[in-house]
């Protein structure tokens, strides 16, 4: 059966409709795609007349497309004792997240090679309650796995230019990155940096020694902004000189910023993410000992905020996302031992996939952000960059019938019994924040509701199938 979806504030992501509107969408029970729009709420009632459907009315709720998460780490298989796709899912549908894309690090094997995305693609089977899509990765000496990976349908490629932290997913150089783009022309496949490198001048190690590891300072110093803004320097020359796009993942280094506008004004398809704790929190506000607030790159200071907030505002950052890099609590030595709370030894990364909407909405008033904002930076332009906005990002015909439903005035606080991701450490525990979902749907049927149990995993696998003969999206799985 059609499912027909009301409310008064409907927003569609399409410039052929107002920005929020009272009215319907139907979704086909068949293909699960966006059949048709009703902009009145009169044009709903006629439909009903003469057929039938199952009605989810939302009153004043806001409905609008599915959130996309492009950048998740979830673990399975190998370290699924960190987090596994099937609580990995549940969490992303529980924040409106209705397609989110697996990196390709963290899980053993990693996605390097095609028989690596084989055993990935398997183990989430059955297992997802929202779309996985899955980046495959560029390591030294996997160059020739990566046009048989862009055929298998990954999204795009990730490398890092420093140790990633984990040692079966080395780091490239130069040279690496040379061969890979070299391989990726003319596929439409993206690579993504982690953009941190060495730096000369730097002496962290001399340092530290000399440092309390418990206090946040110590580890930022570890980190300086100079490591992002010689990797991105890097970036932006690479990515003139090849007809390749390329993206920088978390961003925190404001510094970086007019590095990224100069490549662009030379040519550079270079697009850029920062994440909700860069905008949520700021270095002066870490606790000591605290290292839930652990990442890398770090979580750097008010001033630098400011500034990735005004280039949010000003679209120098294309995205905004969760990078979900859980470990357990041991991993973050949040754990008694003599090294609890150690910076500098803890793992790093931040658990969030779940709140990455009320994260940015509860800031969003302050600097004259809108849903469409929203919707823009965390859905739209996501699934520009993964090469999914034929089908996903907007509610309009043809387009999958993602759903994500939700108060925007409405407020809750974050603790432990509401989330849904495996460990449950996070730096937002206990913290108040703006916008409540109450749904999600893929493709017109439920996958969550705030008052109702989770139901069976019916999330689809995304393989983006790319023709050997050139770019073109042909068919998604």
């Amino acid at each position: 059966m059609d499912s027909l979806f009301v409310s008064n504030r409907i927003f569609l992501n399409s410039d052929r409709y107002p920005d929020l509107f009272a009215g319907g969408i139907l979704v086909s029970g068949v293909d699960g795609k966006v059949a048709r729009i009703f902009a009145q709420p009169n044009d709903v009632l006629s439909y009903l007349l003469k057929h039938d459907a199952e009605v989810y009315d939302f009153g004043d709720l806001v409905l609008m497309p599915g959130l996309i998460d492009s950048h998740v780490h979830i673990n399975e298989p190998g370290r699924t004792e960190w987090e596994g796709f099937y609580t990995a899912t549940k969490a992303a549908a529980a924040g409106g997240f209705t397609t989110i894309c697996d990196m390709p690090l963290n899980s053993i094997p990693p996605t390097t090679t095609m028989a690596n995305l084989r055993t990935k693609i398997n183990a989430a089977r059955g297992k997802i309650f929202v779309d996985v899509a899955f980046w495959g990765g560029v390591v030294p000496g996997n160059t020739d796995e990566l046009q048989e990976m862009i055929y298998a349908g990954v999204v795009g490629f990730k490398c890092f230019l420093c140790p990633s932290g984990v040692e079966e997913f080395g780091h490239v150089g130069e040279e690496d990155v040379h061969m890979a783009l070299q391989k990726m022309e003319g596929t439409s496949s993206v690579l993504a940096f982690h953009a941190e490198v060495e730096c000369k001048s730097h002496q962290h190690d001399k340092d530290t020694r000399r440092c309390n590891p418990k206090k946040y300072e110590s580890f930022l110093q570890t980190r300086p902004d100079e490591m992002e803004a010689d990797a991105i320097e890097l970036v932006a020359r690479l990515s003139q000189r090849y007809d390749v796009p390329c993206h920088i993942v978390h961003l925190s280094a404001a510094r970086a910023l007019p590095l990224i506008r100069d490549a662009r004004e030379n040519g550079a398809r270079l697009t850029v993410e920062t994440c909700h704790h860069y905008l949520s929190i700021a270095a002066e506000d870490i606790p000591d000992a605290h290292t839930e607030f652990k990442c890398c790159p770090p979580i750097r200071g008010k001033s630098n905020q400011e500034q990735l907030w005004q280039a949010v505002c000003d679209g120098d950052i294309n995205m905004v996302v969760s990078d979900h890099s859980p470990s357990t609590p041991g991993m973050k030595l949040l754990t008694s031992g003599k090294n609890r709370g150690d910076f500098l030894k803890a793992w790093g990364g931040i658990s969030s996939v779940q709140f990455g909407l009320p994260l940015f909405w509860t800031n969003c008033q302050r600097y004259g952000l809108k849903i469409a904002d929203v919707v823009k930076l965390l859905c739209s332009e996501p699934a520009k960059m993964c090469g999914i906005d034929k089908i996903k990002g907007r509610l309009e015909v043809g387009f999958d019938g993602d759903i994500c439903v939700w108060d925007p005035e409405d407020w809750f606080t974050v603790t432990r019994d509401i989330i849904e991701f495996q460990n449950k450490a996070n730096p937002y525990m206990d913290r108040k924040l703006r916008g409540v979902v109450h749904a999600s749907f893929i493709r017109g049927s439920p996958v969550y509701r705030a008052t109702k149990k989770f139901g069976t995993p019916t999330g689809n696998i995304l393989l983006k199938k790319v023709s050997r003969r050139g770019s073109k999206v042909v068919k998604f799985d």
